[in-house]
């Protein structure tokens, strides 16, 4: 049986401070992929590109990347698949590519990227308060670190809700192209659509944050990231399709052109469904869903400036001042989250343990997996 430690070579502190990193490397590089997508998935529906037909496409791109590296990488630490890890799949597969996605595109296309990269950032709020509930997160008043999760959260939503609630002149740092016409389509959006656009926005983050944790508790019986990984982009594919079939009847929006829709399809597949998944899947079971989603707010502040330059859209004193506070609450909480002890995520006596060998150039690291963990992209 493997020994449940992370094995480095002594007298490199340099490894070890890499290793303490990995984790905040991870997530900001994530950041910077899904603000990519936020503005390219924009581009393509202006193009034509049906928010419900995304979905699928970019999951079965994920699923052709992911699925031979878990066939192969993971063959020997694959667990056995059971009926009850099967249903969390399905569930898992319904949860985030297709309600969150769906929600998430079809509420941007009412608002706006800016918008939509904003309201993201009541997802760390929704997680802690789920994670409270599942016990996947504690809260010891007596206890600094642990008291500054609790407020860095509601720093974060307090700059979420300045965002939403206060505009306030708008700040033309950066006049992109096309600038007049992004004026005409705001003002054509009417407020129904404004209002349904921004429900839509926060119940994607609800599925989201469904996701993460029905994503750790999965993670404890199959500990197995890529084929995982796997399974919920095949899953999102299948399930997906159904409901595109549904609500989709001209058969002509499954057709795909040399243009910004292939290539929606292809970067979000590869980065924010394939690479995303996995990379989440590691970090949740390290550090918790908490952390993973703590990190949101660095993708509103890159979606603010793509979006000017690319897109044209406006940003007000509102979001900048909003910015301010989500940022702060970000590294109270981060800090909070760097507190907590490793050994929380130790496997008890007698469960089952999986040997995932990590491998780099200098160095064989052993990360000890159990098949019952309590922490966790």
């Amino acid at each position: 049986m493997a020994d449940n430690n992370i094995t480095i070579p002594r007298g490199s502190k340099m490894s070890e401070t890499l290793l303490k990193l990995k984790p905040y490397l991870a997530m900001v590089s994530l950041q910077f992929g899904y603000a990519g997508m936020y503005i390219i998935s924009m581009v393509s529906f202006k193009h034509g590109m049906s928010h419900f037909v995304l979905s699928v496409y970019r999951h079965v791109v994920a699923f052709l990347i992911m699925a031979p590296f878990a066939f192969v990488l993971e063959r020997k630490i694959r667990p056995k698949m059971t009926l009850p890890i099967f249903l969390r799949i399905m569930v898992l597969g319904f949860l985030e590519p297709v309600l969150d996605q769906n929600l998430y595109n079809l509420g941007m296309k009412y608002t706006s990227a800016t918008f939509g990269a904003a309201i993201v950032n009541v997802l760390p709020a929704i997680t802690f308060i789920m994670a409270l509930i599942f016990r996947l997160e504690t809260v010891n008043v007596k206890k600094l670190h642990s008291l500054a999760k609790v407020i860095g959260t509601v720093i974060t939503v307090s700059g979420a809700m300045v965002m939403t609630l206060y505009k306030g002149p708008i700040l033309d740092i950066i006049r992109g192209h096309g600038h007049d016409a992004q004026q005409n389509a705001t003002a054509d959006s009417t407020e129904h659509h404004w209002v349904i656009g921004t429900l839509m926005l926060v119940g994607s983050c609800g599925g989201w944050a469904s996701f993460f944790i029905v994503q750790s508790f999965t993670l404890k019986k199959y500990p197995a990231e890529l084929s995982l990984t796997a399974w919920i982009c095949l899953m999102g594919v299948l399930e997906g399709g159904v409901v595109t079939l549904v609500f989709e009847r001209d058969m002509h929006v499954w057709v795909l052109g040399w243009d910004s829709r292939l290539l929606a399809a292809v970067y979000s597949g590869v980065v924010c469904s394939g690479i995303a998944y996995y990379v989440q899947g590691m970090v949740i079971r390290e550090r918790g869903p908490v952390f993973v989603t703590s990190f949101s707010p660095l993708c509103m502040i890159i979606t603010f400036a793509l979006g000017a330059i690319v897109l044209a859209e406006q940003v007000h004193l509102g979001s900048i001042i909003g910015a301010i506070f989500i940022v702060m609450g970000l590294y109270t909480v981060v800090w909070g989250k760097s507190k907590d002890p490793i050994a929380s995520t130790a496997p008890s006596k007698g469960e089952k343990i999986a040997e995932l060998p990590v491998t780099d150039n200098t160095k064989s690291i052993s990360v000890s997996v159990t098949s019952n963990t309590t922490g966790g992209l």
